[in-house]
């Protein structure tokens, strides 16, 4: 090659995106009690006892509710431990997964 050659450079067009999060939301039953979904907020989703509390009587009362939002790997994981330690203990806890939307 001599001096005069051209040489192209290729920028890289790769744009990192952020992973999509999805909504960890629980579904209230009758069977599951109060302190189970206090105790799991605490342990699964570091949660204070009094948040913890309140988000408990909000999935009562609406009969679900939106615990956290996470990329979708983590919360599929949050969701499956959860569930797991429901059904050690007998509870029919359903936890489902949602998309977020953004508006």
């Amino acid at each position: 090659m001599s001096q005069s050659d051209t040489r192209t450079r290729i920028k890289p067009s790769e744009a990192v995106k952020e992973p999509p999060m999805f909504k960890v939301i629980y579904l209230n039953d009758n069977q599951t009690t109060m302190d189970f979904v206090v105790d799991s907020l605490i342990e699964y989703f570091d949660y204070t006892a009094e948040t913890a509390e309140q988000i408990t009587v909000d999935i009562h009362q609406a009969g679900q509710a939106t615990v956290a939002v996470l990329p979708y790997e983590i919360a599929e994981q949050k969701g499956i431990e959860v569930t797991l330690s429901a059904r050690s203990q007998s509870y029919p806890l359903q936890i489902k997964l949602e998309p977020e939307t953004v508006n």
